[in-house]
């Protein structure tokens, strides 16, 4: 791949993130307008917003991202000028506007070619609000030229000329486009622009870091005009105002320009407001002052400039130095090296483990020490290394505002969403794996959960359900919990499916858990009716493998006619761990310490049960000897170690206790990925492999063997 075809990719690669970050402030904004009045920042944002991904767009040939978006653009444009207003209707549609660009965008990244029809349905519908036929992006420009002339308007075209930075390598000359335009008329004047131009030392003799500022005295057409460019349009940043441009039309070229400049008479210059000759004239103006006013007063005073221009030309100098801040605190790195450093740090962890046992049996306290220092500073390092893998689950909820104001209008019902703990951290890999799982169990809850408001009313609830999406952190693991006010599970209903579904049988004695848990069944589902968002049994069976393969837990409370709390427990990591190292015969075992409760000696008239009387309660516990058929030397006085996940402790039958170990995780290899109770294996100190357990599986893997054990399954499902 050529050098250009490679900056080519990168930077569409940037476009691609920068639009889905645009279009996501655009659904912000737009679901905060239902619940409050707009402030006149947001509106601008908004038509900032469709603004720089139609320029954007059309630097990458994205014709149809162009047409659709000048569209949008027109209509944010009519309402931050108060000529519309928002009401439900119009926020709808431009929501389904931002979900259209951000599919037309799909298509083209994934290089296919996008279909008009949609579009041509939206603008029809967008022309409703703007009074008349929508005026196609080609002859936009057109269209304002024909207009009347306002206070402040241009008498002639004005040329914005950013080339490509490697169009003297490509054998052009930027000068000769410049020259060739006064054959569709009258160059008025030529303002070269120096803000790109590093030092002398820094310079490339080959590389163009000039811009143009031109004015042209010309009849000519716009498509004229832009066709002078046609051979340098890719990678260039051609801006072609016409005549008679109104001012909001400079004030847009001052938001979309992309040059870090950070004064206000370079930002006025650079859009061609005023000329280079007026700015000199003002600064000189107010070097004699002994007050000096601000420049943009001095340019307001001699009539160069109007205010309004003015004042988008200090707005874009405070968002530039906000930019600059903000970027100074922070460093972009790409995932993929992430990743390679946390790789590196396990295997750091490993080499460090192995090296302090192999001199723990020398007898030199003197190197013991320094070992142990090492082992400290290892261990920070693998702390701060997570940390930088570590997001906000914000990123996940803030998905769910939108979801829930489109699906509550599907189903009819008033829904008012809550968030809390979104601030919230956990691993990337994490947040990206868990979206799925939460978007089932937000639309289940809000189809099968709330009821319809005449229903609510008649319990004596408000007709508005509530729906609340909460985060928090509890004993090293992330929890997260979908809640609402709703009907609750019932129980009688679910049973009775179970049973005529062969999933239980009459004679079962079912706890309510055991009960709900039926739900997480294949296939499994008390709807009465298949709709577009539930009742085929396929969703909450898949909520339940996915968070089981993050090692987590899923569960289920519910109070009827007061609600359903669907919790989610898990890992903050799926990388590197603290683990507890325990020994069953010749095996090694690694448990999650943040599971790890106490660890006492198994009492010796346990007998054949397995559970026995702790501090006035049964606690249920598993020999890890039995359940992997393991035939080396025991011990005479096993250990139980009590681990605790969510609401649940049990206790784990081992022969020895080594203690805490960092415990870097290795996937299974496909021959053991379907081993129940194991989520992962791991190098020990000694250079032997352990098997990393998965408490959640183990317990209910044991707990489904014992379905004929009575006893047994009732102390498991009451731990």
């Amino acid at each position: 791949m050529s050098i250009e075809s490679n900056a080519l990719a990168q930077a569409l690669g940037t476009f691609m993130e920068e639009a889905a970050e645009f279009l996501g402030q655009m659904e912000e904004i737009l679901l905060r307008a239902e619940d409050e009045a707009c402030s006149e920042d947001d509106l601008n944002a908004l038509f900032r917003c469709a603004h720089t991904i139609k320029g954007s767009g059309g630097l990458f040939g994205l014709d149809e991202v162009v047409r659709f978006t000048h569209v949008v653009e027109n209509v944010l444009d009519q309402l931050r000028k108060g000529h519309l207003s928002f009401d439900s209707e119009l926020i709808s549609l431009l929501l389904e506007c931002q979900d259209h660009i951000s599919g037309l965008i799909s298509v083209f990244a994934n290089g296919g070619e996008p279909e008009t029809t949609r579009s041509d349905e939206l603008i029809v519908r967008l022309q409703v609000w703007l009074g008349g036929e929508a005026v196609p992006a080609a002859s936009a420009s057109a269209s304002a030229a024909a207009g009347k002339s306002e206070p402040g308007a241009a008498e002639h075209w004005h040329l914005s000329l950013r080339f490509d930075r490697k169009i003297l390598q490509d054998g052009m000359d930027p000068l000769a486009f410049i020259n060739y335009l006064s054959q569709y008329g009258e160059l008025a004047y030529v303002e070269t622009i120096v803000d790109a131009l590093p030092e002398f030392e820094d310079a490339d003799p080959e590389l163009c870091y000039l811009g143009f500022e031109v004015a042209l005295r010309s009849s000519a057409s716009k498509e004229e005009i832009e066709g002078v460019f046609d051979f340098i349009e890719e990678g260039s940043n051609i801006v072609i105002l016409p005549p008679q441009s109104k001012i909001a039309e400079f004030v847009t070229l001052i938001e979309s320009q992309q040059a870090e400049v950070a004064r206000i008479g370079e930002i006025l210059v650079a859009c061609g407001s005023i000329t280079a000759k007026e700015l000199e004239h003002a600064l000189a103006q107010q070097k004699q002052q002994q007050e000096p006013e601000l420049i943009g007063d001095i340019l307001i005073e001699q009539g160069a400039v109007l205010p309004p221009v003015v004042a988008a030309a200090a707005d874009k100098q405070k968002r530039v130095e906000d930019k600059r801040g903000a970027e100074s605190k922070m460093v972009k790195v790409p995932a993929e090296r992430l990743d390679a450093m946390i790789d590196r740090v396990g295997e750091l962890v490993i080499a460090s483990v192995g090296t302090h046992l192999r001199i723990s049996g020398l007898q030199r306290p003197d190197i013991l020490e320094s070992a142990d220092v090492l082992i400290s500073l290892v261990e920070d390092i693998r702390d701060m290394a997570l940390r930088l893998r570590m997001v906000a689950i914000g990123e996940v909820f803030s998905r769910f505002p939108r979801v829930v104001r489109d699906v509550s209008r599907e189903l009819g019902k008033d829904i008012e969403l809550r968030v809390h703990g979104a601030d919230a951290e956990l691993d990337k890999s994490m947040v990206e794996k868990i979206a799925d799982p939460l978007m089932h169990l937000v639309r289940n809850s809000m189809d099968h959960g709330i009821e319809p408001a005449e229903v609510r009313l008649a319990r004596g609830k408000p007709a508005r359900g509530t729906l609340e999406l909460n985060a928090y952190h509890e004993s090293g693991a992330i929890s997260i919990e979908v809640k609402d006010d709703g009907g609750g599970l019932n129980r009688e209903r679910i049973l009775k499916k179970a049973i005529e579904s062969g999933l239980a049988s009459a004679d079962d004695n079912l706890s309510d858990e055991d009960v709900y848990r039926l739900i997480l069944a294949p296939g499994f589902s008390t709807a009465e009716k298949i709709t577009n968002l539930s009742g085929r049994g396929v969703g909450m069976d898949v909520v339940r493998a996915n968070i089981e393969a993050l090692r987590g837990t899923l569960d289920i409370e519910s109070v009827p006619l007061q609600g359903t709390t669907m919790r989610l427990c898990l890992p903050l990591t799926l990388a590197i761990i603290d683990g507890f190292h325990v020994g069953v015969g010749d095996s090694h075992f690694v448990i999650p310490l943040d599971m790890v409760v106490e660890c006492i000696e198994l009492p010796a008239d346990v007998g054949d049960r397995d559970y026995f009387d702790q501090r006035n309660e049964a606690l249920p516990f598993i020999r890890l000897r039995e359940i992997f058929g393991e035939r080396g030397s025991g011990h005479a006085r096993p250990r139980v170690v009590v681990v605790r996940f969510g609401a649940r402790r049990a206790g784990l039958v081992v022969d020895r206790i080594y203690g805490k170990c960092q415990t870097v995780i290795k996937p299974l290899g496909p021959l053991f990925s379907e081993v129940p109770a194991v989520s992962g294996s791991t190098i020990i100190g000694s250079g032997e492999v352990g098997m990393i357990l998965d408490v959640p599986s183990l317990v209910r893997h044991c707990a489904a063997a014992a379905g004929k054990r009575p006893a047994r399954k009732a102390a498991l499902s009451a731990s």
